[in-house]
């Protein structure tokens, strides 16, 4: 029952989700001008009544008249910028209104208002401007030949002007709602890469390392299970341990709530690097990190130790944090292994890379100065003011060098 309930919230939260989406109101169409074509209906009357001298061109023109307008209209709309085309059925256009103008006026001036609606759905910028100014202005004066009352010319200029006007930022409004809608989307799309980006390169550094720890304790169990049943049995207790860990790490790389802890980083790269095999020496100085920093390095600790674990053949491996400048701090990790070779940079590297990269540091990967591998990451910090921190640990003369990279 419980299920079924779920199930039905579900499905109506989708609904009002996509009446939400697509009952607003949408950016107007053609359509939306096809109405004003009403404003023609006074000069088709004369036609019928035999009002109009020479009706056939008059039935001719407001034919014309129509089919330009409907054709630069829908034009105008499927266009993002004025096509050669489209603006040269606009000139006709106009060409037609004019002469219906200058030939019958009364009614027939009421197409510069249509004139004008069909310029605002098509020009821009300063073009629109000009034309609008001369629409008005031209249908004023044309008004005013008339000689009928002084206020038709600028009532007719008025109207002709604004309803370009009012149309042009209709439109543009429209395109800007669009465009904004179209950002919105990417947005959304570049979220949804950012977190898949994110969650694969999580995913990578935590399994990597956690089953290089598990094969490297599973083989020391092995080795010493003959001749030392309780040590075996807690290497055995050590995998269980770091299985459930990375169990938990896992779900919180999902949610997104993973921080490798630093500290953390380090005592766990002792413990894998001893069941290894590998002489750890851990060196660290200077005042307290960020919890950023701490977390960035934390996962260059767990990379560059999983890579000696797997690839090195080291025997010995050093990690030293330095942070006594309070603006920088630099993480140095080096074996004594075989070093780079011919081996391709990994994709953990070429993460952690960009990674530091984004958060302003650095991170430099390459053979030591005598033997082994390298790697030295450095970021930007500032001091937190957090006293009593443990400075070193694990003292021991610097004397070996580097790391391999990850596959």
């Amino acid at each position: 029952m419980s299920n079924k309930l779920a199930e039905l919230r579900r499905r109506r939260a989708q609904r009002l989700k996509h009446q939400r989406e697509h009952g607003r109101p949408g950016p107007p169409n053609a359509f939306a001008l096809l109405p004003w074509l009403l404003l023609g209906l006074g000069s088709f009357s004369n036609l019928i009544k035999g009002e109009t001298p020479n009706p056939w061109v008059g039935g001719l023109g407001l034919l014309t008249f129509n089919s330009l307008y409907v054709s630069v209209t829908f034009r105008a709309f499927k266009e993002k910028g004025a096509s050669r085309t489209t603006l040269a059925l606009l000139g006709i256009l106009a060409a037609v209104t004019y002469a219906l103008a200058i030939g019958y006026g009364k009614n027939w001036l009421l197409f510069f208002p249509l004139l004008s609606l069909a310029v605002g759905t098509t020009l821009r910028d300063r073009r629109l401007s000009v034309a609008l100014v001369v629409l008005g202005g031209s249908a004023g004066y044309i008004s005013g030949q008339e000689g009928h009352s002084p206020w038709d010319p600028w009532t007719l200029g008025y109207g002709t002007f604004i309803s370009g006007a009012v149309t042009a930022a209709i439109m543009t409004l429209s395109e800007t709602v669009m465009e904004l809608r179209a950002t919105r989307q990417e947005l959304a799309r570049t979220a949804v890469e950012k977190e898949r980006l994110r969650f694969s390169r999580d995913l990578h550094d935590l399994l990597g390392h956690t089953l290089s720890v598990i094969v490297v304790k599973s083989e020391a169990a092995r080795r010493i299970a003959p001749r030392d049943m309780e040590a075996a049995l807690a290497q055995v207790a050590d995998i269980e341990t770091v299985g459930r860990q990375a169990l938990t790490e896992i779900r919180e790389a999902v949610t997104g709530y993973r921080d490798a802890s630093l500290a953390d980083e380090l005592d766990r790269a002792r413990s894998a690097l001893t069941a290894a095999g590998i002489e750890p020496v851990v060196r660290q100085s200077g005042p307290p990190l960020e919890p950023e920093s701490a977390a960035l390095l934390g996962w260059v600790v767990r990379e560059a130790v999983t890579n000696a674990i797997r690839h090195s053949g080291a025997t010995r491996c050093e990690i030293t944090v330095d942070g006594g400048t309070g603006e920088r701090v630099r993480l140095v990790i080096k074996d004594d292994g075989r070093g780079v070779g011919s081996a391709p940079p990994g994709s953990g590297l070429k993460g952690l890379t960009e990674r530091l990269a984004a958060a302003g540091g650095s991170l430099d990967a390459g053979p030591g100065q005598r033997s082994g591998f390298r790697l030295v990451a450095e970021l930007p910090v500032s001091e937190l003011p957090v006293p009593g921190r443990p400075g070193c640990a694990d003292r021991a003369p610097d004397t070996s060098e580097e790391l391999e990279p990850s596959e």
